[in-house]
């Protein structure tokens, strides 16, 4: 069967999630992708409804990097969550957190979290 997939990628946000008060304090920078797929949609029909609206999926991503948490497979699966819930039509997601620059005691360029249903 023919599908259709939906991406956001590269979204950059300033995030306050950590594990250490100084993460949560001083905050980092994050990028994050979201894929979302979906048997292929009837696109003759110019309906929103029936695809995923990219839109509402930011909306979610911005949410969710505003809530600080402590780990970042929290926050990962959190969004996935949401996306599985609000869309049943989905029927595979993955998104891939990556915070900038670690402070692990050698040079990093991410830390990457990644999960998918």
């Amino acid at each position: 069967m023919a599908s259709t997939t939906i991406r956001l990628e590269n979204m950059f946000f300033r995030a306050y999630h950590g594990y250490y008060e100084a993460e949560r304090k001083m905050g980092n920078e994050f990028y994050l992708d979201v894929s979302i797929r979906m048997d292929k949609t009837n696109s003759y029909e110019d309906d929103i409804d029936k695809t995923i609206n990219y839109e509402e999926v930011y909306q979610i991503c911005q949410e969710e990097m505003k809530a600080t948490k402590w780990l970042l497979e929290t926050v990962v699966d959190l969004i996935l969550k949401r996306i599985q819930n609000k869309w049943k039509h989905a029927n595979h997601a993955k998104v891939t957190l990556r915070k900038v620059g670690p402070q692990l005691g050698g040079k990093i360029d991410f830390a990457t979290v990644e999960m998918e249903f």
